[in-house]
């Protein structure tokens, strides 16, 4: 060995070469290094930092504003970076949220990028028409019987709703109650707001016309009577155009995010033990 290398040994070249080799890798590894320390605010981070301030404060930063905003940004961008160098974002559950839904945000943004045209949104809403029914709605009235002024409240309310049916004074049945005692045009899901969901399924299935009950809501019993009750009607496209563009625009992103989501699973192979 030292016979072959003995020539290449005695020719100053060879000693160049290495010399020129270890400066160069030398170089290199100050570069990387410098690289790694340095912070670089470019105008576009400027402006983005001045953009942001002046969305919060509804006007521009004075200078010394804008200096403390730089000096901010500096301290930010010091922390994450050593932060990174230390590795705490391992491990760290809050982290792999937060970036899991950036990446979601940005396959999102992809995927609703490119306009939608009238004639897609038409064939979304033909698709779905379920999601434009203006809802059936219900008139009724109602008189109120509190649990807390009495403990049968609930026969008390049965025996108004005999009374009522005869015509028997029905300005003067009932205690007093928070609300209106009566409604028109209110949907099923209004009136499961303001009474409960117990009470609006029951008052949907009763026949129009008549005293019924006592119906049970949020808080106690009812005699109530239903005068009057409009089917559901489908809502055209002119009138729900918005709607539909944003349901398409929710919809599209979720399918991309599965799309997306699929395509990387396949790279991955996953181990349970």
């Amino acid at each position: 060995m030292l016979k072959v290398l003995s020539p290449l040994l005695r020719e100053p070249l060879t000693y160049f070469l290495l010399a020129g080799g270890g400066l160069f890798a030398l170089w290199g590894w100050f570069q990387n290094d410098t690289d790694e320390y340095r912070i670089e605010v470019t105008a576009e981070e400027r402006a983005r930092i001045e953009a942001q301030w002046q969305a919060q404060m509804s006007r521009k930063p004075s200078a010394d504003e804008m200096s403390s905003l730089i000096e901010q940004f500096v301290r930010e961008e010091i922390y994450y970076r050593e932060a990174l160098r230390m590795g705490l974002d391992r491990n760290d559950t809050i982290i792999r949220r937060r970036l899991a839904q950036k990446l979601t945000f940005l396959t999102e943004d992809i995927a609703t990028a490119a306009q939608t045209n009238e004639a897609e949104l038409r064939s979304f809403y033909q698709q779905h028409l379920e999601r434009y029914l203006q809802p059936a709605t219900y008139s009724f009235q109602h008189r109120y019987f509190g649990a807390e002024r009495r403990s049968n409240s609930e026969a008390v309310a049965g025996n108004a709703v005999a009374a009522l049916n005869k015509g028997l004074d029905p300005a003067q049945t009932g205690d007093s109650f928070m609300l209106q005692s009566a409604f028109t045009g209110r949907s099923e899901q209004e009136i499961a707001a303001l009474f409960g969901r117990e009470f609006a399924q029951t008052l949907t299935a009763l026949t129009p016309g008549t005293w019924q009950g006592p119906v049970r809501s949020a808080y106690g019993w009812h005699a109530v009577m239903l005068q009057e009750r409009s089917a559901a009607t489908q809502r055209p496209y002119e009138a729900v155009a918005a709607r539909v563009a944003e349901d398409h625009a929710q919809v599209s992103r979720a399918e991309a995010n599965e799309r997306y989501y699929e395509t990387l699973k396949e790279r991955y192979q996953v181990i349970e033990y």
